[in-house]
């Protein structure tokens, strides 16, 4: 009797463990597909944001010109892809040189399709590569109308395989920033920054648009041919940004992406009620342009510290983008005579670096702790001038690679294969010279030499 008893009971136990284990497996297989949901959602969400840069810029820029920014904008993805599979992905999360840039998974050869893991893997790549082309497509609003096609692919190629994922690296591939306690949650410097920095380079080499200035240097107002459409392309930039920072958990089984999703539409609305306050106060008007570049600028500076903020923080950071993108964007028109035609340098460049310090004032360990971000507190909160320095090294850092290596790049392009169109060009639009079309059938004026 009491052998039958206790084979009764090795047997229960077999069959308990074996259930414990069958749950336990199908709870991680579970995680791993509903993570993997998530990141491929997420991505999507951002690659949707390339359709609102292009419509941004499209709008913020002269009929003439139309076909030829949403070119660019197509082109930054699909060139951009293709480089970041080939070398830019292995550079970002490579097995790390000196903490500097990756080096292996190259054409993409450590992504495996044999495990659940394994194919999460891909998931995580798609994720990153819409990240890229967010940081290469930036720089075309700010040289636009007057950029030679051919040298804006081979730019793009450069910063999608090169520029910006050594950056990667360094913060988000286990380079010397990470180890030092650097909180980039989503971006603000490693995509943002990167492109702004990279579009004051191109601008600086580039120049002003022909009649952008005065002979005695004022500033001539060249408007945007469809601020709806600007507007329609912010309205499409807000919504992918809850793929952008939510997403950038990269799992689904992490409950602060509803905190994340929180700070970041506070940071957008708080962003354009800033600018729109601000501008109405400097010119008697609530402009339009800048609010919606309001906007942007609160979500930009939200980004890297999304996961690290209180609700109310967000909105002082958002606020204070806002009435900071206005300031930037006039300064750069009017004192240093740099024609950035939709304000990229400012809202991204500008604001991501703001944004970056931020965190060092208003990071809070309860955020972070829940989101995994980091584990030092602001300097508002206790934590003295330590996260603030490193976050201060971080936007110093990026700036020297990014604008020194843009700047060769551009003077290399400048030199070698031309940078700019000719001044007939120029005027006639790059749409009709560069493309051989009309974006608007029957509205271009022809001008003959």
């Amino acid at each position: 009797m009491k052998k039958k008893r206790f084979s009764l009971g090795l047997l229960m136990c077999l069959l308990l463990g074996a259930g414990c284990a069958y749950a336990e497996n199908t709870a991680d297989s579970n995680a791993v597909a509903l993570n993997t949901v998530w990141t491929l959602l997420a991505a999507f969400l951002v690659f949707f944001m390339q359709a609102g840069f292009a419509l941004v810029e499209t709008g913020f820029t002269r009929a003439k010109n139309a076909g030829n920014i949403i070119m660019k904008n197509l082109m930054d993805f699909a060139m951009g892809s293709i480089a970041y599979a080939a070398v830019g992905y292995g550079l970002m999360f490579g097995a790390s040189k000196l903490g500097l840039f990756g080096t292996d998974g190259f054409f993409l050869s450590k992504l495996d399709p044999s495990t659940g893991d394994g194919l999460w893997q891909f998931a995580f790549w798609l994720f990153q590569v819409v990240f890229a082309a967010t940081a290469a497509t930036i720089v075309s609003g700010a040289m636009a109308e007057r950029t030679k096609f051919t040298s804006y692919l081979l730019y793009s190629v450069v910063i999608s395989a090169f520029i910006y994922p050594v950056v990667g690296h360094w913060i988000w591939g286990g380079g010397w920033l990470s180890s030092k306690g650097f909180i980039d949650f989503a971006g603000s410097t490693v995509v943002h920054s990167v492109g702004g920095w990279a579009a004051l380079a191109g601008a600086i080499v580039l120049g002003p648009r022909t009649g952008k200035y005065t002979p005695d240097g004022k500033v001539r107002a060249i408007p945007g041919h469809n601020i709806p459409l600007a507007a329609l392309g912010v309205f499409i930039l807000w919504f992918g940004w809850f793929g952008f920072n939510p997403g950038s958990t990269t799992a689904a089984t992490n409950l602060s992406i509803a905190v994340i999703a929180v700070t970041t539409n506070l940071a957008a609305a708080a962003g354009a009620i800033g600018a729109m306050i601000t501008v109405w106060i400097q010119f008697g008007k609530p402009d339009t342009s800048m609010t919606l570049n309001g906007v942007l600028a609160g979500l930009v500076a939200i980004t890297a510290g999304c996961a690290s903020v209180s609700p109310m923080s967000a909105v002082l950071i958002g606020f204070l983008a806002g009435v900071l993108v206005v300031f930037s964007i006039e300064f750069l028109d009017k004192v240093l005579k740099i024609d950035d035609p939709v304000g990229a340098v400012s809202v991204h460049g500008v604001c991501g670096a703001f944004g970056t310090l931020a965190v060092g004032l208003f990071a809070q360990p309860a955020y972070e702790s829940a989101s995994g971000a980091g584990s030092m507190a602001g300097l508002f909160y206790g934590g003295g001038f330590s996260l603030l320095l490193v976050q201060l090294t971080a936007v110093l850092s990026v700036f020297a690679w990014v604008f020194v290596s843009a700047i060769i790049l551009f003077i290399v392009l400048k030199a070698v294969v031309g940078l700019r169109v000719a001044p007939i060009e120029e005027l006639k639009g790059l749409d009709i010279e560069e493309h051989g079309m009309e974006s608007y059938a029957g509205f271009q004026i022809f001008l003959t030499e």
